[in-house]
């Protein structure tokens, strides 16, 4: 639900306000379901029984009075524990004049006439997952604004064909042409309301001559003042605006009745009020539709955009700034560098990351105006902005809104100081470069010349190699082919190499957002060898991993990262997690203040653990396969039984989940074709696996009986799942008796000792496996090449072996008092059994205790000990090596 719907809803409720429906009408506005709705109102959702109160756990307390004084009513409710015991997130009373709320959250209060709720319609906007504190940065007029223009959009696609490029490519052009001039008459750059009026004024209610009368428009736009002819005098009343905006001709599209009048509502708006840095990726977004729910909600907020360039070049300009204050000499050759510098984003979207560096340099130089009492205008050109983009409409909303930021840093600068430079006619701003950025030769778009210095920035495309087309697969193949493994990487890979080749040996660094993947997993030997190792650059900074939240209705939020990379130099390095900057001597590539690394997956496990095996895969077409339903059915059949083993993977672990499979040796495959159940399911597999595309199954179907890959062993084992969700602060592993088939979801440490539990369900190699192994989607992925027999863990004695059984006994006993839930149940953070959780806090003291007797104080510091514990344990491997080497050479002498 946007925020015109919502808008609207409010309006609707206040034009019919119903006393007795009031805080069910209100809550339906918002989105929430009717059906939640109709038991709170009926059912047992509302857990007051008082007469006129409403008591939703979690969304609000709401209470209708009459003959009282509302105001003390609502002060007693808050400070009554009993009335708000269920953690409303609103206070909410009224007498049906006056409407009071309390938002307990933030502490935010309102205090309205019930009918201008409407106009406050942002302060329930949490009821539809859209929190307000980021809503108000953002500024609902850009919302609105946008919403108004995908339904203009909308109506002119329906009356104009767009199939070919050329068709496509209009229509953009028109839209950035239209909202300039939307802009243009609510910020002096037009007269007010001049182009809105024109069309009201001037052209045919039906829209029938607007297509012609716009052309005519934009075509005086583009007319120098000296070569006008023959205007009337609207016409000649516009101003002479060029800067490549009207420069070619285009033809705008056909206009009904309805599609005007959208044209003129639009236009009505107050434009003055967008943020070009957010209203352009709203704009981009009414384009595609799968964007519209929520629409202003996809795009990269001015915090998040603020967290790559302060680090990259904006703290240091402000620290020079602070140095240099007193000092005019300084200050003057601080403008200059700040003049000089180059801001190039070669994934730039419609510009935001251009715009808020554009912004931030204009407000740093107007700090040094003021404090050198400088007559002097501003000297940061947009020539000095570049950009590469692929979508059409990006690449001209990016140069529309770097024009729109221009304009409005101008009238900033003229409430400063009374004076600015003409907003007219426009500049060219051709360094926005419409292309892919992976084929492109970045030097070609921003040239390095002499000195400059450069910031590269930007949030390029990740892409995963599951999600990679045809088109990105060839452009990692020509941007990365030459390097071994290449096909592993991540999309966004293009860009880090080609950014690291761009700045090497120069005056420049760069800073991407980017997917955790990147530093995780076998991506980082193939993308870190080559930009750490082989050309020799570090990172400087980096915010380790986050949430890249929007205000989508329940939307989690990416994982991401924040890298900066520089030529090597002796300047300091910073981390930064959860708003904390700490400097550090070192980071990784796993983005962990540590030796620069390169965590290669190993056969055997560095610590001396037992091997941990893979499980079985069938290749079966679910065939071999039989849940719980059909087992009850043929467990009857005693010929059937020899042949049936239960069947384990992680989700039959975590989710208590009862499979079978026929498991046959090969000495019983011809007899056991004479039962019938078994017979028709090997025909099954059979089939399949001659319909397969690989050569290798369709060689297998000459043997239907036999697993593809077969790796079941007899014995007692630990099971640990391939892949865990992220939100877990355990992996949910287990133990299994001998007998079951361990599937391919899982893996196995078969007849483990007791206490290989404790350390592996611990939260500290939970973090090794998080840092190292990389992930599936969002998800932990567990390997045991890269994470299980890389884990660094030093050699204990028999004393700390049976305390760490001891834990695990605890830890299993938790679990057995809750034996009715499952592993899921039991490791969902939010539901956890205090016990258990306790049982494992426990066990994770103990198995810290083994690295050392001070205990860790953030997870940070955990993957700092573990990394350098690594680089010692590998070093005397590499030196037994050495040893054995050097003693075999003299053996053989």
């Amino acid at each position: 639900m946007n925020l015109a719907q919502i808008e609207s809803n409010l309006q609707q409720l206040v034009s019919s306000l119903n006393n007795e429906s009031f805080i069910y009408d209100l809550l339906l506005a918002y989105g929430h379901p009717k059906a939640s709705i109709t038991r709170l109102q009926h059912g047992g959702l509302n857990l007051s029984k008082a007469i006129g109160e409403v008591a939703w756990k979690k969304k609000v307390f709401f209470k209708s009075v009459q003959d009282e004084d509302i105001h003390e009513v609502i002060a007693g409710i808050k400070e009554n524990d009993l009335r708000i015991k269920h953690d409303p997130r609103f206070i909410v009373v009224t007498d049906f004049k006056t409407l009071l709320a309390i938002d307990r959250r933030t502490f935010h209060t309102l205090d309205i006439p019930i009918t201008e709720i409407a106009k406050h319609f942002d302060f329930f906007l949490p009821w539809a997952g859209m929190e307000k504190a980021q809503r108000q940065s953002e500024n609902p007029a850009d919302v609105k604004a946008a919403e108004r223009m995908a339904k203009l959009y909308d109506e002119i696609k329906k009356d104009n064909i767009t199939s070919t490029h050329e068709e496509v490519h209009n229509l953009n052009v028109f839209l950035s042409r239209l909202l300039f001039c939307f802009f243009a008459e609510d910020t002096d750059i037009f007269e007010k309301a001049q182009f809105t009026t024109a069309i009201e004024s001037h052209t045919q209610e039906d829209g029938s001559d607007l297509s012609v009368y716009l052309e005519g428009l934009f075509d005086v736009m583009n007319t120098d003042y000296d070569k006008r002819r023959n205007l009337s005098a609207y016409q000649e009343a516009f101003p002479y605006v060029n800067g490549g905006l009207f420069k070619n001709k285009h033809r705008a599209p056909i206009f009904t009745r309805r599609s005007r009048q959208i044209l003129i509502e639009s236009g009505k708006l107050d434009w003055s009020a967008i943020n070009p840095d957010i209203f352009g990726s709203m704009i981009q977004a009414v384009i595609t539709p799968e964007h519209r729910e929520g629409l202003g909600m996809h795009y990269t907020s001015v915090p998040n955009i603020m967290k790559v360039i302060g680090p990259l070049f904006l703290d240091e300009l402000q620290e020079e700034l602070e140095i240099s204050k007193n000092t005019p000499k300084k200050l003057n050759a601080l403008l200059n560098r700040i003049w000089s510098i180059k801001i190039f984003d070669p994934a730039c979207g419609s510009g935001n990351f251009l715009i808020i560096a554009y912004k931030e340099l204009r407000r740093l130089e107007m700090k040094i105006f003021k404090i050198i009492n400088s007559l002097a205008l501003s000297n940061i050109s947009l020539g000095n902005f570049y950009g590469i983009e692929l979508d059409d409409f990006a690449h001209e909303v990016a140069i529309l809104s770097l024009w729109l930021a221009e304009h409005q840093m101008n009238q900033e600068f003229f409430k400063e100081f009374g004076r600015t430079k003409p907003a007219l006619p426009l500049k060219e701003t051709g360094n926005i470069i419409r292309g892919n950025a992976t084929q492109i030769d970045w030097q070609t778009v921003c040239p390095k010349k002499g000195r400059d210095e450069i910031y590269i920035l930007g949030n390029p495309p990740y892409l995963g190699t599951r999600n990679q087309k045809k088109e990105h697969k060839d452009d990692v193949s020509f941007v990365l082919g030459h390097i071994q493994n290449y096909k592993t990487l991540d999309y966004i890979a293009c860009w880090f190499y080609k950014a690291s080749n761009y700045i090497l040996g120069y005056n420049s660094s760069y800073a991407f957002v980017t997917t955790n993947s990147i530093s995780q997993g076998d991506q980082v030997s193939v993308t870190w060898n080559t930009v750490l190792l082989n050309w020799k650059l570090e990172i400087y900074f980096a915010h380790q991993s986050f949430k890249w939240e929007n205000n989508a209705k329940s939307n989690a939020g990416v994982s991401v990262l924040i890298i900066g990379v520089r030529n090597i130099n002796n300047r300091p390095k910073y981390l930064f997690n959860q708003g904390l900057r700490k400097i550090v001597s070192n980071i990784n590539p796993y983005i962990v203040d540590g030796p620069n690394l390169i965590i290669s997956r190993m056969s055997n496990s560095i610590s001396g653990f037992p091997k941990m095996i893979k499980g079985s895969i069938p290749a079966d077409g679910g065939h071999l396969i039989i849940d719980e339903a059909e087992f009850k059915r043929i467990s009857k059949n005693g010929s059937l039984m020899p042949y049936l083993k239960k069947f384990i993977g992680a989700q039959e672990i975590i989710d208590k989940i009862n499979r079978w499979c026929l498991y046959i040796p090969d000495e019983d495959a011809g007899k056991v074709s004479e039962i019938e159940f078994i017979r028709n399911r090997l025909e099954g597999v059979k089939i399949m696996r001659l319909k397969s595309t690989k050569i290798p199954t369709q060689k297998l179907a000459a043997f239907p009986h036999r697993f593809a890959e077969n790796r079941y062993i007899n014995k007692p084992s630990i099971v640990i799942p391939c892949v865990t969700s992220e939100q877990r602060k355990y992996i949910p592993i287990d133990f299994v008796d001998k007998g079951p088939v361990i599937y391919a979801s899982a893996q196995a440490i078969y007849e483990a000792p007791n206490y290989i539990f404790s350390i592996v369900t611990s939260s500290i190699h939970t973090i090794w496996i998080k840092a190292v192994c990389g992930s599936l989607e969002t998800r932990i992925r567990y390997s045991s090449s890269l994470g299980y027999n890389t884990f660094p863990f030093p050699q204990i004695n028999n004393n700390q072996k049976q305390e760490l059984e001891r834990h695990m006994y605890n830890v299993l006993e938790e679990r057995e008092k809750h034996s009715e839930k499952t592993l899921a149940q039991l490791y969902n953070p939010d539901e956890m059994p205090a016990g258990l959780r306790e049982a494992h806090h426990q066990l994770d003291l103990a198995v810290e205790r083994c690295y050392r007797s001070k205990p860790f104080e953030t997870d940070e510091e955990r993957l700092a000990y573990l990394f350098k514990l690594y680089q010692q344990m590998i070093n005397s491997e590499n030196k037994k090596e050495t040893l054995f080497e050097t003693a075999i050479k003299k053996k053989r002498k």
